[in-house]
């Protein structure tokens, strides 16, 4: 860690930072740097511009705090208690999933499906942060958004998020699932449900050690609460109501085979920036 003692400049600092994180973290300077602006409540185009700034000493401890907590593997959305997704910045805790860059595709594929000025019920199936839902809520002020998770933790963060970006036109419910979803019908269901193998080893690995286990794993194949989604969501969508759902980067198939299964039309798959499919789509007949 680099010493108070003596003067350290930003662009002295990230270098440092950069080197203790690479073998922790894929994006090591990354890292360094929105740990470094959250200190210096500053945005990123400040390190560029000011590369030569000095931090005080009190500056400095504060961010070897932060350095050693993410030198332990700890996701930087839980040290910063934060993270930004779509147009919004979510309140992030260890009892939620961390919103993730491949999930807004599900949400760019939502909003070019409502038509404008919609208002249309749309159900979002185990929230979390309430990323999903908050971000189509926002873009869509006409349509009503009910948004459901099981863990009631969760829904307390979703709900404080709410709040905070000023969202109003949804509603929480705690509901594994359907279950307390009794009889109504919607337009659109969308989700990213848990859909890791129970025993892959990616969850030994990266931020996922440190999410709740039931947001991220879906029995022996990762599909178990998938086929529940899509064989319930019969029963939920109105005549050419829409399901989305994302899945893992493998599961494209397994899917649409499912969604086919289930007499869904106009089943297509999607794939993100990263040109992995991520993202299922069916109509009800």
């Amino acid at each position: 860690m680099a010493s108070s003692t003596q003067i350290i400049k930003v662009v002295q600092l990230i270098e440092d930072a950069t080197k203790q994180l690479k073998s922790v973290s894929g994006t090591a300077q990354l890292d360094s740097e929105i740990l470094l602006c959250s200190v210096l409540k500053k945005e990123r185009v400040f390190l560029r511009t000011w590369p030569d700034a000095e931090l005080s000493d009190e500056e400095l401890i504060k961010f070897n705090l932060l350095l050693e907590r993410r030198i332990k593997g700890e996701p930087i959305a839980h040290i910063l208690g934060e993270r930004g997704f779509w147009s919004l910045n979510l309140k992030v805790t260890s009892d939620t999933l961390i919103p993730r860059p491949d999930t807004e595709r599900l949400v760019e594929l939502a909003l070019e499906i409502i038509p404008k000025n919609a208002d249309w019920k749309i159900l979002d199936l185990g929230t979390g942060t309430g990323a999903i839902a908050l971000s189509l809520a926002k873009e869509k002020p006409t349509c009503h958004i009910m948004a459901t998770d099981q863990s009631i933790a969760a829904l307390d963060i979703a709900k404080q998020n709410a709040e905070k970006n000023q969202i109003s036109n949804i509603e929480f419910i705690q509901s594994n699932w359907f279950d307390k979803i009794g009889y109504q019908k919607f337009n659109m269901i969308v989700s990213n449900p848990p859909y890791i193998k129970k025993n892959d080893p990616h969850l030994k690995q990266g931020d996922v050690r440190f999410e709740p286990l039931s947001a991220l794993t879906s029995g022996a194949d990762g599909l178990n609460d998938i086929r529940i989604i899509i064989q319930n969501s019969q029963k939920h969508l109105t005549q050419k109501g829409v399901l989305l759902i994302e899945h893992g980067y493998d599961q494209s198939g397994a899917v649409c085979d499912l969604l086919n299964a289930a007499h869904f039309t106009q089943i297509n798959d999607y794939k993100d920036d990263n040109d992995n499919p991520r993202v299922a789509i069916g109509y009800l007949k």
